[in-house]
């Protein structure tokens, strides 16, 4: 239950609306949290509605007028509780360790050409962190809120490394391999 727990950050960081906290969510909380906009509206409904967030008062009421979002004490307390609390790490579930299990049975085909197309995709992603951590990151800006968000970063940075390195072993491994054999062969 963590989408509610991301929004509150958003919003502690920076009141927004709806169509701005999509825009955040895309742009920066998205690389580690996705949301749909739908997702976070119907979230931003749930909490205002459990006294969490508010909106804020309109400057001049208007129809159809977005409606900007703060966060009240008793989320801000949600907020410290969720973050302190232990939590177990989550096993990892990705398609295609799954994908390269079942070639195992019935054959590699296709498989490289996908295994370069992640590769190419997890090489974008980290060439798009690494420009973050230069461009927002500098070796002065070491306050503890920037530290804590560079951590965050790090951790994307350091996944597609692994990512990337992983992938190209594959890629040299996968014609070695043998063509399946045994139960589950044609």
């Amino acid at each position: 239950m963590s989408l509610p727990h991301a929004i509150l950050t958003a919003l502690l960081e920076k009141p927004s609306s709806g169509l701005e906290l999509t825009r955040r969510f895309d742009r920066s909380i998205g690389y580690f949290w996705s949301a749909t906009h739908q997702q976070i509206y119907r979230e931003l409904g749930k909490l205002e509605a459990g006294g969490l967030i508010r909106a804020l008062p309109a400057e001049q009421p208007a129809r159809g007028q977005k409606k900007a979002y703060e966060v009240l004490p008793a989320g801000r307390a949600e907020l410290a509780r969720w973050t302190a609390a232990a939590q177990d790490p989550k096993p990892l579930r990705d398609t295609m360790l799954l994908r390269l299990r079942a070639a195992a049975v019935v054959g590699t085909e296709g498989l490289r050409a996908d295994l370069g197309r992640h590769l190419r995709l997890h090489e974008e992603q980290l060439a798009e962190y690494e420009e973050i951590e230069r461009r927002d990151f500098p070796p002065e800006k070491d306050g503890a809120e920037d530290r804590l968000r560079h951590l965050v970063l790090r951790a994307g940075i350091d996944l597609e490394t692994f990512w990337t390195r992983w992938l190209r072993h594959a890629l040299t491994e996968l014609p070695d391999l043998p063509g399946p054999s045994g139960p589950g062969r044609g």
